[in-house]
């Protein structure tokens, strides 16, 4: 018996000592720029552990020579980098677009900045150059491009082709609605760049959301796109892809309107919410009114609003409580853009809307959660990057900031919150977290990115921090939602 005990104590030392600790894998500092992008995953240099590829920024309309960083997962040094000549917010969208059997990169930012990049060597495979146009939508197609996504292959040549919205005047005043122009939808040979499609907008209006796709449950090609901005309105809409193509976007449906001043700019998510087996819409207004479109008959299953809030943000959707049925988490500003006095988080059964969580944790920000069952309880929790000063101060102020940047994952089954990192004068307004397993160990891992704070500003860049975190997380399951977007970059649960 004494032995079996001296066993049994030597193998739970055993254990303890074997077991993983959560731990800094690596840190890389970059003086002067920052990012309002997030990372993807790719193995550039095929040693078996991802890479990371993500866009870089300096302040707006300056030029960057490292605007598209790429990035050794394993030790975090550089591996390639390319300029441009303004912000590149955009994540990148990965494909083989030169059939050498190694993903490359397709990543967007301000001013008709769209480019393909070898993923190899950085090398530019194509650049999108805007050309003068008499032609009444082509002509507009000069302005911000947002996230692309791949579709099917449109022109036969045996490649995914891009949905890429392309949109927004920045020079536009907040009141200004004479210089606003129609966001333009559009099909690209993900090969050449060549646009194989583009249409504007149904209602004529701006839009800053990046589309999406999915095919219904009958085999039929349907994308989700938006119009309307932070102080003009707009609507969601649905259409077949063949609409696209036929330059006849307005047969557009509408399956969610906000008339309160306010457009659609966070990427809505596809699953299905209501488990008849055809993909369903969930979408946030920046005015925060949630809807769920019911994707087969493209009414409205529920709608919830979070009162005195605005949005940029998206959702992560997971399986948050005890049901079948994927819930949302997303977190919205309070108050009016500049001044947002602080950041309100909810997290909504996918059944009905009703509540399952909700906290007022930190600031405002942009970034969006992601999620995965960290503790094995059968609930997933989800991992969100939150700043705290003083919230009142809004974004723009002449006070002093003092500022703490935090990662925190909420665990919904007991509304605790755990903090994976904490760092004092630095801020993580725009860029969500990324969660995979880098080196393929069964460990879970956790791209993080940071940036220097500034003495008054809080959105100007004066260099960022990016970290890979080894957590002790076993994992057990696949990541159904890692990054923005989801972990396919597609809003695809």
């Amino acid at each position: 018996m004494r032995s079996l005990l001296c066993l049994f104590l030597l193998l739970l030392i055993l254990t303890a000592c074997t077991r993983r600790k959560t731990s800094l894998a690596w840190e890389q500092n970059f003086p002067v720029i920052g990012s309002q992008s997030s990372p993807r995953p790719i193995d550039i240099n095929h040693d078996g552990t991802d890479d990371i590829i993500m866009g870089a920024c300096k302040n707006e309309f300056i030029p960057n020579d490292q605007a598209v960083l790429a990035l050794d997962g394993k030790t975090g040094n550089l591996l390639w980098t390319t300029d441009a000549p303004d912000q590149v917010y955009g994540s990148a969208t990965l494909v083989d677009i030169t059939g050498d059997n190694n993903k490359d990169v397709i990543i967007s930012g301000r001013w008709g900045y769209l480019r393909a990049l070898d993923g190899q060597s950085g090398k530019i495979i194509w650049n999108y150059t805007y050309t003068d146009s008499i032609d009444p939508i082509r002509k507009h197609t000069k302005f911000n491009f947002y996230n692309s996504i791949l579709i099917p292959d449109q022109n036969h040549d045996g490649i995914e082709d891009i949905l890429i919205q392309n949109g927004g005047n920045h020079r536009a005043a907040p009141d200004d609605s004479i210089n606003r122009y129609p966001g333009i939808l559009m099909v690209m040979d993900s090969k050449s760049g060549k646009i194989l499609a583009a249409d504007s907008m149904p209602d004529g209006k701006e839009s800053y959301m990046s589309p999406l796709y999915f095919k219904s449950k009958n085999g039929m090609d349907y994308i989700v796109f938006g119009s309307g901005g932070e102080t003009f309105n707009g609507h969601l809409f649905v259409a077949t892809l063949q609409d696209l193509m036929t330059k006849n976007l307005n047969k557009a449906k509408i399956v969610s309107t906000d008339a309160s001043g306010h457009g659609y700019i966070a990427p809505p998510v596809l699953a299905d919410f209501n488990m008849d087996g055809n993909i369903d819409i969930a979408c946030i207004s920046h005015s925060s009114k949630i809807s769920v479109i019911d994707g087969n008959t493209l009414n409205t299953l529920w709608e919830k609003q979070i009162p005195k809030t605005e949005s940029s943000n998206s959702f992560s959707v997971g399986r948050y409580n005890n049901d079948a049925i994927p819930d949302l988490f997303t977190f919205a500003s309070k108050g009016v853009w500049p001044q947002s006095t602080g950041s309100v988080q909810v997290c909504l059964n996918g059944k009905d809307g009703s509540m399952i969580y909700t906290d007022s944790l930190g600031c405002a920000g942009f970034s969006s959660p992601v999620s995965y069952d960290l503790d094995g309880d059968g609930i997933e929790e989800v991992i969100i990057s939150i700043n705290e000063y003083d919230c009142s101060r809004g974004y723009t102020s002449e006070s002093v900031l003092q500022i703490t940047n935090k990662l925190i994952a909420i665990h919904f089954k007991n509304h605790q919150v755990q903090q994976i990192d904490q760092t004092t004068g630095f801020k993580n307004i725009y860029s969500t977290p990324l969660i995979c397993d880098l080196d393929h160990d069964g460990y879970l891992d956790i791209i993080y990115n940071q940036y220097y704070s500034h003495n008054y500003d809080l959105l100007s860049f004066l260099g960022m921090r990016i970290k890979r975190i080894q957590s002790s997380v076993k994992m057990k399951g696949d990541i159904r939602w890692g990054g923005y977007m989801g972990s396919e970059g597609n809003g695809m649960y």
